[in-house]
């Protein structure tokens, strides 16, 4: 016996992608930079030290004086001396004035007289300590600092890029296809048989 058969056959479609991958390169130049650096201004103001050493006194002390001033120490001497003298005369004619009250003024004046102070003389020093003066005054420095800021200049560079985009090829690679085949089929009418 044989059994009507249908026979299908059938092939699927098939795509076919082809893909170019998209490129891109970028570069980045280097920024530029610029630094000056101004010198700072530097100002020095000094003033020299003082050395002053004053003698005198000390040769004053080993006898060895100048002119003017053994003329101005007589003159001193010889006002202190009038004065001495003229207060001496004043007390002993005040004495002598009141001889009657006793005690024998004018022997005694006669010794004040003839006889001066006692010489009096103890331990010295030729020159004398400190007769020599230094005086001394150190020297003075003002420094002066002026600071300068850096100049900076700096120029970015923007960077250099390259893009190629990909690309997608879509193509058909093989179609699809359905076949149909009838076998053993028979169509029985009326009267009549027939084979498809």
């Amino acid at each position: 016996m044989q059994l009507p058969q249908i026979r299908i056959q059938s092939q699927n479609a098939q795509i076919q992608i082809n893909q170019t991958a998209g490129t891109q390169t970028i570069q980045q130049p280097q920024a530029t930079q610029l630094i000056q650096q101004p010198k700072a201004e530097l100002s020095i103001n000094r003033l020299p030290s003082k050395l002053s050493i004053d003698q005198t006194q000390a040769w004053a002390d080993m006898d060895l004086k100048s002119v003017s001033r053994r003329i101005a120490e007589a003159a001193q001497n010889g006002k202190q001396a009038a004065y001495q003298g003229t207060a001496r005369r004043v007390r002993q004619g005040a004495e002598l004035m009141k001889i009657e009250n006793g005690g024998n003024p004018i022997s005694r004046q006669a010794q004040q007289n003839s006889q001066g102070a006692p010489k009096q003389f103890n331990i010295g020093w030729i020159p004398s300590a400190g007769s020599v003066k230094i005086d001394y005054q150190p020297s003075q420095v003002d420094i002066r600092v002026t600071p300068r800021k850096p100049i900076i200049n700096t120029q970015a560079q923007k960077p250099i890029t390259n893009y190629q985009p990909g690309a997608v090829d879509v193509s058909l690679q093989q179609k699809n296809q359905l076949e149909i085949d009838f076998v053993n089929l028979k169509h029985h009418g009326i009267n009549f048989e027939m084979t498809l």
